[in-house]
C-alpha cells in the first residue's frame, strides 16, 4: 500500500483563466522506485471523482509484473486541483478571505493540470516520464501534458477520450450542474451543500458510462409483473449514494467544467496542428461500445498524431470498460511498447 504524500508549492500558480491561486497544493501517490537516471517513470492521470489511489480504482494493474510494474518503474498519480482528496479544492480556504471557496473557487483547465503535473514532476526530480496514461480525463491530461511540454513524455497512452470536449459531452455535464443547482442546499456555505443534487447527477452520469446492453443484463428484474421495486431504480439510487458518501458538490461542479474546458485547440493553430505536433510514441485505445467517446473520436486522435497506434478493447460496459477490462488494457499497452515504445 502507497500513502497520500503533499506537495505545497511555494509560489502561487497562475490559472489559464487568469486567476491566481495563492496557495497550491497536490496530493499524490508514488510506487517503486525512481532509478539514477530519474526517467522510469509511468504517470497515471485520473479520471473524473478518482484519487491519486490507483490500486483503490483501477485494480490489478499497480504491483509487480502487472501494467504498472513497481519493479522496473517508479509509478506516479497526482490528485487534480479542484477535486476532494488533498489537492487544492472548493472546501479549503481561500487565503484572501479565511472562509472556504465553495461556489467562488475559479475554473480549473485540463492546460492548468498539465501544468501542476509538471510542477509535481520538477518537485519530485524527474527528468522524463517514459509513459503517461489515461482514460477519459485522465487521457486530457496526459494528451495535453505531452503537447504543453513535448519533451517530458516519450510515450502516450490515450484511452477512451477525444481531443476536444463535444457538445454531446457538454451537454450531459450542464444536466449533471443543473441537478445540483436545483438542490438549493448548494447555495449555502455548508461543506454537505448540494449532495441530493449531487446524487442525482451520478445517477444522469452513470447512463453516459455504460451501455444500453449492459444495464438490461445487470438490472434486469426477474419477474414481469412488478410495478415498483425495480432493480434499475435501485441501483441508480445506490450508486448516488455511494458517491455522497466520498464527494463534494462543489468539487463535482469543478470537474464537469475542468471536463467542459477540454480542447488542445483553444488558442492554438487548429486542433489537427496541434495533434500533429505531439512527439510521444503514442497508443490510442478506443473502447468499442463507448457512447460517451465514440470510436470515431479516438481515430481522429489517432490519425493526426504522427506514428500514432490505434487499437480497440472489446467490451459491454460502454466507458466503465476501460477500468474493467483490464488484461485487453494490459495486453495492448505492453505490445505497444515492446513494439513501437520510445525507451
Amino acid at each position: 500500500m502507497s500513502e497520500t504524500n503533499f506537495y505545497l508549492h511555494p509560489k502561487a500558480f497562475e490559472l489559464e483563466c487568469g486567476t491566481i491561486l495563492p496557495e497550491l497544493r497536490i496530493a499524490y501517490h508514488t510506487w517503486g522506485k525512481l532509478n539514477k537516471k530519474a526517467d522510469n517513470v509511468i504517470w497515471v492521470c485520473h479520471a473524473y471523482t478518482a484519487n491519486s489511489d490507483v490500486e483503490s480504482w483501477w485494480p490489478d494493474t499497480v504491483g509487480s509484473g502487472l501494467l504498472f510494474d513497481t519493479d522496473k518503474y517508479f509509478v506516479v498519480c497526482a490528485n487534480v486541483i479542484g477535486s476532494c482528496y488533498g489537492s487544492t479544492g472548493p472546501l479549503d480556504l481561500n487565503p484572501e478571505t479565511g472562509r472556504p471557496w465553495f461556489r467562488d473557487f475559479p475554473l480549473i483547465t485540463v492546460r492548468d493540470i498539465a501544468n501542476a503535473h509538471d510542477v509535481l514532476r520538477r518537485h519530485l526530480k524527474i527528468e522524463s516520464v517514459f509513459m503517461a496514461i489515461g482514460g477519459s480525463i485522465g487521457a486530457f491530461q496526459a494528451l495535453e501534458w505531452s503537447i504543453i511540454y513535448p519533451e517530458v513524455i516519450r510515450n502516450l497512452v490515450f484511452i477512451a477520450a477525444s481531443a476536444f470536449a463535444s457538445p454531446w459531452n457538454i451537454a450531459f455535464n450542464e444536466a449533471q450542474r443543473m441537478a445540483v443547482h436545483a438542490d438549493s442546499s448548494f447555495f449555502e456555505d455548508n461543506p454537505k451543500g448540494g449532495l441530493q443534487g449531487l446524487k442525482a447527477a451520478r445517477a444522469m452520469a452513470l447512463i453516459s458510462y455504460r451501455t444500453s446492453e449492459a444495464y438490461n443484463l445487470t438490472q434486469k428484474d426477474e419477474s414481469n409483473q412488478l410495478l415498483s421495486g425495480y432493480k434499475a431504480v435501485s441501483y441508480q439510487q445506490y450508486q448516488g449514494e455511494k458517491l455522497i458518501q466520498r464527494y463534494n458538490a462543489f468539487s463535482y461542479v469543478v470537474m464537469s467544467r475542468l471536463f467542459d474546458s477540454h480542447n488542445v485547440g483553444r488558442g492554438r493553430e487548429s486542433i489537427e496542428a496541434v495533434l500533429k505536433s505531439v512527439k510521444a510514441k503514442t497508443l490510442v485505445l478506443a473502447l468499442d461500445s463507448d457512447r460517451l467517446f465514440p470510436v470515431d473520436e479516438q481515430k481522429f486522435v489517432a490519425d493526426h498524431i504522427p506514428g500514432a497506434v490505434y487499437k480497440t478493447i472489446y467490451t459491454d460496459f460502454g466507458h466503465d470498460g476501460f477500468l474493467i477490462e483490464v488484461d485487453q488494457l494490459t495486453k495492448l499497452t505492453q505490445s505497444f511498447l515492446s513494439t513501437y515504445g520510445k525507451t
